[in-house]
């Protein structure tokens, strides 16, 4: 059990736990950060999380849903308050109402997290501050202390398993429900150059082709909220295939980790998707994830038997390759 103590004091409204881990201090930080492996931890065995947004970034967002054994589902949020890599982060933690939205039934706190190395490895130290004793009483009771030491106590095997998210798999599609897939990669590079190659035209042209043999003579680039975007592509001579392109609007965007558009194929009817692309700084460089959102599993499972992932890997591929040496 990587628990090594457990104090509560009702005067100062905390709860600080203490896990020592053998893995290195950066491995510890990335389980964290990286929202596919925090959710192999975030909720106590039985119920495991998906987290369909982990900005990781100060004035961030994270939203996410733990799922019971028979179905139920409980809400959760974190807003990011700071970040100071490989040291330590605040967030507020609260509960979500179904539709992701803080439930004002239900108290938050905010939790501090530091990472520091240790003796035989690396060390976390999360401090919970509640508002009132209510409070921690409230979620005492609910069993708050019980599940973060269920829910740490499978830390030690996700921190073990440096194969799964190990930089070098590739792009990689997982399947979040019926209309949200998440797409990742870690790209081996620095963050903001990751950022400029996707919001710069004269960048985009030399990586975003998938397959050799297209070129892309249309790269209209939305760089203000608000503001619309189009993307076309064609073959070169004495490649096949036809010309084809999407176009949307830019929703978000909060330079160099998040950005959000609305998604369609020109010509096409029906509605489109809706893509969150967020990046986050983890030691091999920079960790890409893009959850779509679709209108409905159908015109998920169809968008994604086009080859999509694979046309995605070749751009980043190239994006490695040509553009961050």
């Amino acid at each position: 059990m990587p628990i090594t103590s457990v104090t509560r004091d009702p005067e100062a409204l905390t709860m600080t736990v203490v896990a020592d881990f053998a893995a290195d201090l950066q491995r510890l930080w990335q389980v964290y950060v990286d929202p596919r492996q925090l959710e192999r931890f975030w909720g106590p065995p039985g119920y495991p999380s998906t987290f369909t947004r982990h900005d990781a970034a100060t004035g961030g967002r994270s939203t996410y849903r733990m799922t019971g054994p028979d179905g139920e589902s409980h809400g959760g949020y974190w807003e990011w308050i700071s970040v100071d890599p490989l040291k330590g982060f605040e967030v507020r933690d609260g509960f979500a109402s179904p539709d992701g939205e803080p439930d004002p039934q239900m108290p938050s706190m905010r939790l501090h997290f530091v990472f520091e190395e240790s003796g035989t490895g690396s060390r976390v130290t999360t401090t919970t501050y509640f508002t009132t004793l209510e409070e921690l009483e409230q979620l005492v009771e609910m069993g708050m202390e019980e599940g973060l030491r269920a829910a740490m106590g499978q830390m030690d095997e996700v921190l073990a398993d440096l194969t799964a998210f190990a930089a070098g798999d590739g792009t990689v599609c997982q399947i979040l429900s019926d209309t949200q897939a998440r797409i990742t990669r870690v790209i081996h590079g620095p963050i903001e150059m990751v950022w400029q190659a996707h919001h710069d035209a004269a960048l985009m042209r030399r990586w975003l082709l998938g397959p050799d043999g297209w070129t892309m003579p249309v790269c209209d680039v939305a760089t203000t909220v608000g503001e619309k975007y189009r993307y076309e592509w064609e073959p070169a001579e004495g490649t096949a295939g036809e010309r084809f392109g999407f176009e949307g609007e830019l929703l978000e965007s909060v330079r160099p980790y998040r950005a959000v558009t609305t998604e369609r194929m020109i010509g096409m009817p029906g509605d489109g998707t809706l893509n969150e692309l967020t990046l986050t700084p983890v030691p091999e460089g920079t960790l890409l994830a893009v959850v779509v959102t679709f209108p409905d599993a159908a015109t998920r499972d169809a968008i994604l038997a086009t080859g999509m992932v694979d046309g995605m890997e070749t751009s980043y591929a190239r994006l490695e390759r040509d553009v961050l040496v």
